[in-house]
């Protein structure tokens, strides 16, 4: 997966995610199970049962009718102080009168549209031709033309929709018995036979657009309001009640803002961060069911645009030459084809629009969407005309234009049609999104820009109601939805969570510590099991003049004080210092100066550790360095950056201990058994899991998905081992999970019979937890990979319980403490701040914990969901665990924001790129998108494959990824 970081922010790469309030698109294959029986098409709506008394507490009806597809909610959680928080949910009405769904696959020609069985009725929205899957931008545009144009007295009041197939109505549209109609316009007020928009398409008049209706749902909102009181399953009728809503509030917006599902973006508040790249402020807005009420969740969020402009401006600007002769775009005067491949995966897609400088636009012509640019310029590129005539691009616009092009060798810009366009007679318009992988050089100033303090991000969220102003929305009122501008945001009761005990190893002045605000530190403290080198090397990938052999020999004093402070024996203290500048073939390098190694050790051994000091901009190093002692050799590797451990302070080689320590083996602590007993109960041995998949950026085809497990091995669930695989491109679901879990288990039940001694190797109790799943995937991943987890253990005859969890970052819930003294000094909620009331769902196990203390901006809870739990854990059990995991991630003395495993399962899924040797050719896995087509992707996909190289037996068998 990307950074954690990246979450909500402008990155768009990689995997999707739902959110509770439902797709935008078709509910089929969301949470809840599948439709009752007997619903077949009704206007009036499905029957109602007659309505029970309200269980106690909001806690759903334990009647064995209302089905859920993970745990039911059985308790609420107790244990901790209480605390008051403001949330960023604005609590709405349920709508009293029947929804009416228009809804079917959109874009299809009449021939092949289909129809779905999946709730009792639906109206089918589709709109031709459709010789290629319209935008939602576009659509959006024909249905509004649809309602206020075309056919005004049919759309009062008008409806709501979502941009692909789904309409809602407030009231049944006037379409007669069949309730179906169908509408065939253009989208100008000329007929289809007249003069129309300019240009080859204008000569041919208007494209007439042909829109069917068909009506094929009718919602009665009772279900939405029994479900809101546990006393309704999450069927297909409550999931498309919520998704009109949805729908609703996002109307108005869409029709007057850039939009990306479910965020809308303004340019109220923007910045140039260069590249070509633009930050627009946007806000997130979506319906979510809880316990007893409708919520509208509502946050500030972070758009990438294109910079608007001519697009020669743009490309200069990408380029990092901004404002410079336009003549470096030109190939024939030195443009390397590699950039223009760059510029080509950063334009592709963006619609641009032709003005011929210096003539007035008489007639307004179409923006069109960028294919790819020319590997030549206008006055080198020749064509022949309807005539025979052959001529150059630019010998075109002066005979047809009457325009004599200023840059005739600059690339040019070829469309969808074919046509060539000059890019100095193109331009951008703004508000454009740009849906591909932010650059990795501007994440900083992304970060920035969508970073905001807890108090100042509320106070957007406030003045962002004045932004949405649901109270003018014609589509909010008519389904009864209402938010006043000035209302208050919802507040509710918290818990703050004890910390647990963490205990370090023998010879430390504080062998116990209990975190404070989820951070403590290593003074006087020695590693629970500290690991010792006996042989190590220094590697400096930079000039000696600009890392002094004395600077080198500073740092080796500053590892050997900061080892011996946390307990590690250090046998040789004089390692041998290299340096290296050459940049290819670095594992051939590394292995050379082992073998220096071993011979100054007189063949005793080569290098159990290897510090390589490297320069700033050293990607491909580093990925070079980590596939050789990862893969290769299997010894560790810790890299730093020349700037970072130059006259270095003690601080830092102790946080780089942190590292060295696990890498080699080693624990650096453990969670206190009294304090954590759901995890360390030895008559209850338990295996912690985490599980994570990566996908690629969006536009990259033919890369592939990367899959991790991670798992601890020791009885303390703090030593933890890793595998990764290569998986099909962008499926969700891991293919091989039984298999990993296997040699996980294989693994644990080694080590507790090797190095703790313990006559039972088998866990009793398996703790699963997921990341990267959307809620619309739930039931798959108990149908897929529940299963495999369950095979893996029947292969090793162990019986053990098993409880999923799936672990949620990307979503848009914050907290707010009420009182000032209730935060912590970043403003924040404290860690250990938990929430299982008031918003969490109307009958399922789930929770909120904000885990970590907060550094920057406002903190993100993780959203935890409880799938399967064999081992019946009660609420304050399950989180007080998941509470202690993030304290035993190694890398830091701070508790983290998920548990460790599934944190670890992050980072092995980032790693990936590293089990590829960068000297192979065809293995790249750089961010930017790649357009190939069907056949050339599938054989990149299989390359992926053959080449993933896994990790070195002994790498296996340590926190390699630490």
């Amino acid at each position: 997966m990307p950074p954690r970081g990246a979450p909500g922010s402008a990155s768009t790469a990689g995997r999707g995610r739902g959110a509770r309030g439902g797709p935008s698109g078709h509910p089929s294959g969301s949470r809840g199970g599948p439709p009752q029986q007997g619903q077949g098409r009704g206007r009036g709506g499905p029957a109602i049962p007659p309505s029970r008394p309200p269980p106690p507490g909001g806690l759903p009806d334990t009647s064995p009718h209302i089905t859920t597809v993970g745990v039911k909610r059985s308790a609420f959680g107790t244990s901790g102080r209480t605390i008051s928080v403001f949330t960023n949910h604005y609590q709405v009405p349920i709508p009293e009168g029947n929804i009416y769904h228009y809804d079917g696959p959109s874009l299809l020609t009449l021939s092949s549209m289909l129809t779905c069985p999946n709730v009792n009725s639906y109206c089918v929205v589709v709109i031709s031709p459709s010789e290629k899957v319209l935008p939602a931008r576009l659509n959006m545009v024909i249905i509004r033309r649809l309602q206020e144009v075309v056919a005004p007295q049919v759309f009062t009041p008008r409806a709501a929709y979502d941009g692909r197939k789904n309409m809602f109505a407030a009231r049944e549209l006037p379409f007669g018995p069949s309730g179906t109609e169908e509408f065939t316009f253009t989208l100008s007020d000329a007929s289809p036979g007249e003069q129309g928009q300019g240009g080859t398409e204008g000569r041919r008049g208007p494209k007439p657009y042909k829109v069917k209706l068909k009506l094929v749902a009718t919602i009665n909102p009772e279900v939405l309001r029994r479900f809101l009181q546990g006393k309704q399953s999450h069927d297909n009728d409550v999931l498309t009640a919520i998704t009109a809503l949805n729908v609703a509030i996002r109307m108005e917006p869409s029709l007057r803002y850039p939009f990306n599902v479910r965020s809308f973006f303004t340019e109220q508040e923007k910045l140039d961060i260069g590249g070509g790249i633009v930050l627009w402020r946007g806000y997130f807005q979506s319906v979510r069911p809880a316990i007893g009420k409708m919520l509208i969740n509502v946050d500030i969020s972070t758009g990438a645009m294109y910079k608007p402009g001519g697009v020669i401006d743009v490309a200069l600007d990408f380029i990092g030459r901004p404002r410079q002769d336009p003549n470096l775009l030109a190939p024939r005067r030195g443009f390397p084809d590699r950039e223009r491949i760059k510029l080509q995966r950063f334009l592709s897609g963006v619609r641009v629009e032709v003005n011929i400088p210096g003539q007035p636009q008489t007639v307004r012509r179409p923006a069109r969407a960028v294919k790819k640019l020319t590997p030549a310029g206008a006055g080198q590129l020749s064509f022949t005309n309807r005539n025979g005539q052959t001529l150059t691009v630019a010998q075109y616009f002066e005979q047809t234009h009457n325009y004599r092009l200023r840059y005739p060798d600059v690339v040019c810009i070829e469309v969808g049609s074919g046509a060539i366009l000059p890019i100095e007679c193109c331009t951008i318009p703004a508000g454009q999104i740009m849906r591909k992988q932010v650059p990795a050089d501007k994440t900083k100033s992304v970060v920035e820009f969508a970073t905001k303090k807890p108090n100042e991000r509320l106070a957007s969220i406030r003045a962002g109601l004045g932004v949405l102003a649901y109270g003018q929305s014609e589509y909010v009122r008519q389904f009864g939805l209402n938010v006043a501008s000035d209302a208050g945001p919802h507040s509710l009761q918290a818990r703050i969570l004890d910390p647990p005990t963490l205990q370090y190893g023998p010879g430390s002045r504080q062998p116990t510590i209990r975190p404070r605000d989820g951070a403590w530190n290593m003074i006087d403290k020695k590693f629970w099991k500290p690991e010792g080198i006996k042989r190590w090397m220094v590697v400096v990938f930079e000039r000696e003049q600009r890392f002094r052999r004395d600077i080198a020999q500073e740092m080796v004093n500053g590892f050997l004080k900061a080892f011996a402070a946390v307990g590690m024996r250090v046998e040789e203290t004089d390692p041998l210092i290299f340096y290296q500048t050459t940049t290819t073939r670095i594992g051939a390098q590394l292995r050379e100066m082992g073998k220096q190694v071993l011979n100054k050790h007189r063949g005793g051994g080569g290098p159990d550790l290897i510090v390589a000091v490297l320069p700033e901009t050293s990607a491909d190093m580093y990925q070079a360095i980590k596939h050789f002692g990862d893969c290769v050799q299997g010894v560790a590797t810790q890299c730093l950056k020349a700037s970072k451990c130059s006259h270095a302070k003690p601080q830092y080689f102790a946080n780089v201990c942190l590292k060295i320590n696990v890498k080699l083996g080693g624990i650096n602590t453990i969670p206190d058994a009294r304090s954590v007993p759901a995890l360390t109960d030895p008559h209850n041995p338990t295996i912690v899991m985490g599980a994570d998949v990566i996908h690629p950026a969006p536009g990259a085809d033919g890369r592939p998905s990367f899959t991790a497990l991670v798992g601890n091995v020791d009885s303390d669930t703090a030593k933890y081992v890793a595998d990764c695989r290569v998986q099909t491109s962008r499926q969700e679901m891991i293919d091989d999970l039984s298999v990993m879990a296997k040699g996980i288990l294989e693994m644990y039940q080694k080590y507790r019979r090797g190095m703790e001694k313990k006559p039972n190797a088998n866990p009793k109790r398996i703790i699963f937890y997921r990341d990267g799943v959307s809620e619309g995937q739930f039931r798959h991943v108990l149908d897929f990979e529940l299963p495999q987890l369950k095979e893996a253990c029947r292969a090793l005859g162990i019986e053990a319980k098993i409880t999923f969890i799936v672990v949620g970052k990307r979503h848009h819930v914050r907290f707010f403490p009420q009182r000032p003294e209730d935060a912590e000094r970043s403003g924040n909620c404290p860690a250990g701040t938990v929430i299982d009331r008031d918003i969490t769902h109307p009958t399922e196990f789930d929770f909120y914990l904000q885990s970590h203390s907060g550094l920057l901006g406002t903190s993100r809870p993780a959203h935890y969901n409880v799938l399967y739990d064999e081992n019946n854990f009660t609420p304050d059990s399950l989180q007080a665990l998941s509470f202690a995991l993030c304290h035993v991630y190694a890398r830091s003395t701070r508790s983290v924001s998920i548990p460790a495993p599934v944190y670890y399962a992050d980072t092995v899924c980032s790693r990936a790129k590293n089990h590829y040797d960068p000297d192979s050719p065809g293995m790249d896995l750089s961010e930017t998108a790649t357009q190939l087509e069907s056949p050339e992707a599938s054989r990149q996909l299989e390359a992926f494959r053959a080449n993933f190289r896994p990790l070195s037996e002994k790498s296996r068998r340590v926190m390699y990824f630490s």
